[in-house]
């Protein structure tokens, strides 16, 4: 009785699961996309089918396959296979995985692999505590994260482990996936339903390469198609079924943002510009980090061409402490078409690298004649002696060393001609 019972369970979780869950791939050959790391005699699948893995990281975006390709590999492999995931489990648990892996390996001659998904979410200690168990090579661990590793684990972890990237899905997998999941009986092959062509792509096009978010956008259309009693999945359900989706990105993903909005407002692109600042709202990015990156770009990047850009960057800062969400979007729109406008010019950066490579390569001191001179004492130091002020010369400056001790410094600020950074006239 209680194996039918755990039966009946397992058929209603199957009937009910989410599409994508029903439709998992049961072997290597049935997985879609990534075939430069599962394809016939490529690496990860060579390691598979040789049951040889050493402990490894499944990087990729969501919905690329990673929980999936750790299932077919618990399936392929004759070592004891156990998930945990990074959310919910701890050091304890890791431990406990370690003790039975331990007395399995003792008893039965059995190694194992522990599946630690989103791995990302083990703090540095945590990370560590894998450690010792990986090295000692008492399991191997297959980690997941949709987060750049380089940013998220730590050192140690990653020198020990064997980095695999999966990559977004590309069109025609999606379209693939669809079709297996209109034709198979564990997904909707029983309903009868077909796919208007401008629907399917829809799928296709608007996953962003998703496989998850493809098979939830078509199960969701299902529904909508057969509760108005129609047997074709039309446009209309699946633009429905996607506008669920908000627009999120991981932290990689951040950094490479933020890097096209700056260099697209650097490369005088206004439309890039706001486009990338539209996604990083959408995205929910802190408008703090935002404003703060305008005004560093608008000494790095435009400086003396146009200073007042500075001026409008410190003011879109301060309006995000003082206006707030979502008002402020329109003066970070202001800053971003202005500063994008602007006249470039990095003659200001360059200049301070330069002066910077000499102070760190010789250094110097402070001549005698700028030296404080107004404090009791300092006279008799020789401090001040022969400073002229250019205030006490009706030309209004003095040919005099300004800077270290024996006048040796570069020619550092060297205008770039752009805008109001032009050469000066000859001094007087």
């Amino acid at each position: 009785m209680s194996d039918l019972f755990s039966a009946a369970v397992q058929e209603r979780l199957r009937t009910r699961a989410p599409l994508a869950a029903r439709l998992r791939p049961e072997g290597l050959d049935d997985l879609v996309g990534q075939e430069e790391l599962i394809g016939a005699g490529q690496p990860l699948r060579t390691l598979i089918e040789a049951d040889r893995l050493s402990s490894l990281i499944l990087w990729g975006p969501p919905g690329t396959g990673k929980t999936t390709l750790a299932r077919l590999i618990a399936g392929a492999t004759e070592q004891y296979f156990v998930a945990l995931s990074a959310v919910s489990a701890g050091v304890k648990d890791v431990r406990t995985v370690a003790d039975d892996a331990r007395a399995r390996l003792g008893e039965r001659g059995q190694g194992t692999i522990l599946f630690l998904d989103e791995i990302h979410r083990f703090s540095r200690t945590q990370q560590d505590s894998l450690l010792p168990y990986v090295e000692e090579g008492l399991f191997v661990l297959v980690g997941a994260t949709t987060e750049n590793p380089f940013f998220s684990l730590t050192g140690p972890l990653l020198s020990r482990s064997t980095l695999f990237r999966l990559k977004h899905l590309s069109a025609p997998a999606i379209g693939e996936l669809i079709e297996r999941a209109l034709k198979d009986s564990r997904g909707l092959g029983d309903e009868g339903l077909t796919i208007a062509q401008e629907a399917k792509e829809h799928l296709m096009n608007g996953s962003d390469g998703d496989a998850r978010h493809a098979l939830t956008g078509l199960d969701v259309s299902a529904v909508i198609a057969v509760e108005n009693k129609r047997s074709t999945i039309t446009l209309a359900d699946t633009e429905a079924a996607m506008a669920m989706r908000a627009l999120k990105y991981g932290d990689d993903e951040h950094y490479d943002v933020l890097s096209a909005f700056i260099k697209s407002i650097r490369g005088s692109d206004v439309d890039a510009g706001l486009y990338w600042l539209a996604q990083m709202l959408e995205a929910g990015e802190d408008p703090r980090l935002i404003a703060r990156r305008l005004v560093i770009l608008a000494s790095e990047d435009i400086g003396v061409a146009d200073s007042q850009c500075l001026l409008i960057a410190d003011a879109a800062a301060r309006a995000v402490e003082f206006v707030g969400m979502p008002e402020v979007q329109l003066v970070l729109a202001h800053a971003v078409v202005a500063l994008a406008r602007a006249p470039k010019s990095n003659s200001v950066t360059l200049a301070l690298l330069a002066a910077q490579a000499d102070v760190k390569s010789a250094g110097g001191r402070v001549p005698n004649h700028l030296r404080d001179s107004h404090y009791p004492g300092a006279s008799e130091l020789g401090h001040g002696e022969g400073y002229q002020s250019p205030h006490a010369n009706p030309a209004g400056w003095v040919d005099q060393n300004y800077g270290p001790e024996g006048g040796e410094y570069g020619n550092y600020f060297v205008p770039s001609g752009r805008g109001d950074d032009q050469a000066g006239p000859d001094s007087p």
